[in-house]
Order: C-alpha cells, then sequence, then structure tokens
C-alpha cells in the first residue's frame, strides 16, 4: 500500500491559509457550548450511577 503523503501536505498547507484567530467573543461561545456539553454528558453518567447503583 503506497502512502500519498504530497497531496495530504498540500491539503493540510490550504486549510492552514484560511486559518485566523477567533475573536473573544467567539472564544466564549465555543467555551460555554463546551461546558455546557461536559456538563450534560457528566449528569447523564451520574444518573445512569445512581440508577445502576439502585438496581444491582
Amino acid at each position: 500500500m503506497e502512502l500519498n503523503i504530497k497531496p495530504f501536505f498540500k491539503k493540510c498547507l490550504r486549510v492552514w491559509k484560511v486559518l485566523r484567530k477567533p475573536t473573544r467573543e467567539e472564544f466564549i461561545m465555543v467555551a460555554k457550548v463546551s461546558a455546557i456539553g461536559i456538563l450534560a454528558i457528566g449528569l447523564v453518567g451520574f444518573i445512569i450511577a445512581l440508577f445502576m447503583g439502585f438496581v444491582i
């Protein structure tokens, strides 16, 4: 199996050229959404752990 590394690096370079630093508002929004997602997953895990504790 031959690896074509050159096309991969071309794609990486294309993405690198369009990157930009997020504004403060964008960063805060991403941080809030990420925090809500982490809390939601933690809450689901906690509820499952409680349920399993009562069942077993």
